[in-house]
């Protein structure tokens, strides 16, 4: 399983989500989270433009396709395509008002879950595999790009900052529930993503990334 906010999904059902069955310009703001588990929506966001184009709308709020390509760096037509796929899975909607790519787009769902674990469903695994593929190039593209980067921060800020690798033998439960600890962790700052009065004053963007997951045993068993 992955998600997009950063912490593992779990499978149980979502709380506070809004209902899907409202029209984008009948809700006060994107659904909460949203659980997918469809391959062909998975696959969808199986895309580095794209995922940064959802972060981008995550971060500066309601974008037109033509402002979100100058902040991308990337041609008007082509943004405008991406902006239809991902609002086609469900991803971005419009908000109502202005034509072609005058039109401002926002995030659909606050985050997303993805439950791309199944027992006999190779079509999901492989959509998973490559959306988890993606992501984690994303992050670590951005890993590399903070250490080439972290000399013009003050110190505070490269103090701050952290590395965590640790090795633990756990059962199943135990891993599920470490997982879920990690989700509710990083949920605290959730709402701070689109309300940027949530924001404290010296806040900046952080990237938050958890892994969890089993290794091949030692030679002995261990």
């Amino acid at each position: 399983m992955t998600a997009n906010e950063g912490p593992r999904p779990n499978k149980s059902d979502p709380v506070g989500v809004a209902p899907d069955d409202l029209r984008p310009e009948d809700r006060e703001g994107p659904l909460l989270r949203r659980v997918i588990s469809d391959p062909r929506t998975m696959r969808a966001l199986a895309h580095p433009v794209r995922i940064a184009l959802l972060e981008l709308l995550g971060r500066e709020g309601e974008l037109t396709a033509t402002r979100a390509a100058e902040l991308l760096d990337e041609n008007p037509g082509n943004m405008s395509w991406h902006l239809q796929t991902l609002a086609k899975y469900g991803y971005v909607e419009e908000t109502g008002g202005g034509k072609g790519r005058s039109r401002p787009w926002r995030i659909a769902s606050l985050s997303n879950r993805f439950e791309t674990a199944t027992a006999d469903d190779p079509e999901i695994e492989a959509a998973g595999e490559a959306l988890e593929s993606t992501f984690a190039d994303r992050a670590f593209a951005r890993l590399r790009e903070w250490w080439s980067r972290r000399a013009s921060y003050t110190y505070e800020w490269r103090d701050a900052a952290f590395t965590s690798d640790s090795l633990a033998y756990l059962t199943v439960e135990e891993l599920a529930e470490l997982g879920d600890d990690i989700a509710e962790l990083f949920g605290r700052y959730r709402e701070r993503v689109l309300d940027k009065q949530r924001r404290p004053a010296g806040a900046r963007p952080v990237q938050l990334v958890a892994y969890g997951h089993p290794l091949p045993p030692t030679p002995s068993g261990n």
